[in-house]
């Protein structure tokens, strides 16, 4: 009986943090460019006893093995890279990927981060930065007096200077492509950072290798899908549920045990 109660824990403790990862989810519906999680499991080693093709009876073979699982356990939290919805907002800065790659961004220690969050603004010098003040990687700074900025689905940023009649390009944005984007390592802010997992970035024109265009004046939205969020949460309720009753059965046994009388 206790090889039960600690099988069925390791079923409760994994459900658990599946719903962790399903909140997280809802809690970013709105993120920009947040990208959703799903929860893998593995199960646990196996008490053996008896190997399958084991000696029987005269000749004879066992056909099968005898075998009780210890449970299972939290594996990994895959990324669901899917596109999310290009969300318009007009903004001359607000920019979205459609398909594959990430923005670079330069943090205050000098570390590159990625980001498919392209909500950009510009700070008081005229770098183009994130909501949280981190520079574009490489740099875009729009000259000062500038009455309108463009950036072509390549890349290309274009501004109309004071005396000049056409725009005349000032910059050009890159994009990072990764060999494993779902190996990245998420770090807040709409950041992500690369690790062994992801492999090296590769720095690329928008378009090109495999990647993706920019579109201005838009943001792609979170690709989480609130229905299947929702049934991924009851699901999880189920299976903690049923987890908790092999918990309770295996205690009024153990009960039963106890109260065995000579």
């Amino acid at each position: 009986m206790m090889r039960a109660l600690s099988t069925a824990g390791t079923g409760m403790v994994c459900q658990q943090l599946n719903l962790d990862t399903i909140a997280n989810n809802l809690a970013n519906v709105n993120t920009n460019a947040f990208k959703g999680q799903r929860a893998e499991f593995q199960d646990l080693m196996y008490e053996s006893y008896r190997a399958s093709g084991a000696q029987g009876a005269g000749s004879t073979r066992q056909p099968l093995a005898v075998q009780v699982g210890l449970g299972s356990k939290f594996a990994a939290t895959a990324s669901l890279l899917g596109q999310g919805t290009l969300q318009p907002t007009g903004g001359t800065y607000d920019l979205a990927i459609q398909g594959e790659g990430y923005f670079q961004i330069e943090k205050p220690n000098g570390q590159i981060a990625y980001t498919r969050d392209g909500s950009f603004s510009l700070d008081a010098d005229g770098n183009v930065v994130t909501s949280n003040g981190y520079k574009l990687s490489p740099a875009i700074n729009v000259p000062r007096g500038a009455t309108a900025v463009s950036v072509s689905p390549s890349g290309v940023v274009s501004a109309l200077l004071p005396g000049n009649n056409e725009t005349q390009p000032v910059s050009e944005i890159k994009l990072a492509v990764f060999p494993n984007p779902g190996g990245l390592t998420r770090v807040g802010e709409n950041l992500y950072e690369a690790g062994g997992g992801s492999g090296t970035a590769t720095e690329v024109t928008p378009g090109d290798e495999g990647s993706g265009t920019l579109a201005q004046g838009f943001v792609e939205g979170s690709n989480v899908q609130i229905v299947e969020e929702m049934v991924k949460m009851i699901l999880a309720q189920r299976a903690y549920e049923i987890n908790s009753k092999a918990v309770q059965t295996s205690d009024e046994m153990l009960g039963i045990l106890n109260n065995l009388k000579r």
